[in-house]
């Protein structure tokens, strides 16, 4: 399928989002020409970096940094509205990718967020594309919500974890989207990167703190509230985007397991790329 147009629905789902990357290598290896993105949390995360013609700086970037760096990033606040206050990760992306108007893009691109007093989505496709980001990726209880007229805006997943509404009026041959929250699949292993010992200084303890927060439950232990909180909003999240994809099917659909890794696992980039790669190369494999 060579040389055909594509719109690409980028999911929800933290970390795992960092397969988009080896999905959007993938289909462009294969000759899709991507001409319209939706996104939501870091669907439109990763999908605003490419429309912006700077996921190749990305990926080298996000390939590179530990855990160490991840901490650096986050700007804690210990607000009540969120333990993160965004703006340091925000600022460095924009050193990054540049300081880009959605409008101004090559590619035609639209974020989703949601709207927790009117219980709506909003899609995002002019203005500032890092303030659309930052919009969508305000996971509740980790980023503090972003203030939109006399409301809030968090994380787009809460209310449409695949996205595919704001890409039927693209003049595309075919609609393609990324679930990030498939089904588990048993005995997938994602390695981590081995990093030295440190002493465990007040950001270790920090960091610790945050991981225990995130940290999937893979090893039978009691689960604590936010690991509940967690495994809720993946569940709800995989519930919905089942029946998004059931009413409004795409031509195609890849599928990323929720068990991949945990929400906060950044420094795994490595490993799901590539496993982005093979289960974009697998789907393509089926529409030759």
């Amino acid at each position: 399928m060579k040389d055909q147009s594509i719109s690409l629905v980028l999911g929800s789902g933290g970390a795992r989002g960092l397969a988009h990357i080896g999905i959007i290598n993938e289909l462009e290896r294969s000759g899709y020409k991507i001409e319209s993105i939706s996104g939501c949390s870091i669907g439109a995360l990763i999908g605003g970096v490419y429309a912006a013609g700077k996921l190749l700086e990305f990926e080298a970037w996000v390939r590179a940094i530990d855990k160490t760096d991840i901490l650096s990033l986050l700007d804690l606040t210990w607000r009540s509205d969120g333990l993160v206050k965004g703006d340091k990760i925000m600022d460095t992306l924009v050193q990054l990718v540049g300081n880009w108007k959605i409008e101004d893009l090559p590619i035609r691109f639209t974020a989703i967020a949601a709207d927790i007093d009117d219980e709506k989505e909003v899609w995002m496709s002019s203005g500032s594309l890092f303030d659309a980001i930052r919009a969508s990726i305000s996971l509740p209880m980790f980023f503090s919500p972003v203030p939109y007229r006399d409301s809030f805006l968090v994380d787009g997943g809460i209310l449409n974890p695949v996205p595919i509404a704001p890409c039927f009026n693209d003049q595309t041959d075919q609609i393609f989207a990324v679930n990030l929250g498939g089904a588990v699949e048993h005995g997938l292993f994602i390695e981590e990167r081995h990093e030295e010992e440190t002493d465990l200084s007040f950001k270790e303890r920090v960091h610790s703190f945050v991981e225990k927060l995130y940290k999937s439950d893979e090893e039978g232990r009691s689960l604590s509230m936010y690991d509940v909180a967690h495994q809720a909003f993946d569940t709800m999240q995989g519930t919905i985007a089942r029946q998004k994809l059931a009413a409004y099917p795409p031509d195609g659909v890849i599928e990323i397991p929720r068990n991949a890794c945990g929400i906060l696992e950044f420094h795994k980039a490595e490993p799901l790329i590539e496993l982005g790669r093979q289960r974009a190369r697998a789907f393509i494999a089926t529409l030759d």
